[in-house]
């Protein structure tokens, strides 16, 4: 019989009835009902597909800023440097499926599907893609159309990381086409698990499980990253960002 928890196709992990989506209401405030969180799955290497039965995916990213101080000018901050960036984290929580696991889901060979049953098991990273899909509201704001539809940044350009993404038809009838959104794409790549459990509760019959993956980069999707990458606030190019900064732009000058 087939397993449909982990059944890959059409963007989705699995096709038992935990997978099917519904409607989400259209604001212009993003809600989680519409975020898409896209990994591999073990069994098929055609695509990333929609992890699915996620209770919690939380990234989160830090990093150390110094303050340059100097003796004899009283109790001032000259300047906050930026240290190296730490690497990001992300909390991720699933429930758990007899047939399709958090690490299956993630594209390793465990459960039903092979032997991986600890950390260091894991041999290869995976990467994760995070869709953050616009309401039809929103799509109308930046893409006006009738019916609105998913708008797309050109590759390499600023707003790169903004791709159309389209729906099925679920609709039959006169005029009917399958629908597009905006979808707002952060990559995370190279991740690594770094810590895992499951709880087994007298109180709750759910059995979830947990677990933080440390990951290597964080991208749009579209952009080369370098010295000169468009970031905003630039008094270079006459944006507005910090009186302190952009005072020695326009005056020309350096210390005289």
């Amino acid at each position: 019989m087939a397993n449909t928890d982990l059944n890959p196709q059409k963007g989705l992990q699995g096709t038992s009835p935990l997978y099917n989506m519904g409607t989400s209401p259209n604001t212009r405030t993003a809600v989680s009902q519409k975020v898409r969180i896209l990994t591999p799955a073990y069994g098929t290497s055609s695509a990333l597909f929609q992890m699915g039965v996620l209770y919690n995916f939380a990234p989160t990213e830090s990093r150390t800023v110094e303050e340059v101080r100097s003796i004899g000018f009283g109790d001032t901050v000259a300047e906050l440097v930026p240290g190296n960036t730490d690497h990001a984290t992300a909390n991720v929580e699933r429930a758990l499926l007899y047939l399709s696991n958090m690490w299956q889901a993630t594209g390793y060979a465990a459960g039903v599907d092979g032997p991986v049953r600890s950390l260091r098991h894991h041999k290869w990273p995976f990467d994760v893609e995070e869709q953050l899909v616009f309401s039809s509201l929103a799509d109308n704001d930046i893409n006006p159309g009738s019916p609105p539809s998913g708008f797309s940044g050109g590759s390499g350009n600023y707003n790169g990381g903004a791709k159309g993404i389209a729906y099925p038809t679920v609709t039959e009838g006169a005029g009917s086409s399958s629908g597009s959104h905006t979808a707002l794409i952060t990559m995370y790549e190279a991740c690594w698990w770094g810590s895992w459990s499951r709880t087994y509760n007298r109180d709750t019959a759910i059995i979830s499980e947990s677990g933080d993956i440390h990951i290597t980069d964080m991208h749009d999707f579209s952009s080369i990253y370098g010295e000169f990458l468009a970031t905003g606030n630039d008094p270079t190019i006459g944006q507005l960002g910090s009186i302190r900064y952009g005072s020695t732009i326009a005056g020309g000058g350096g210390l005289t």
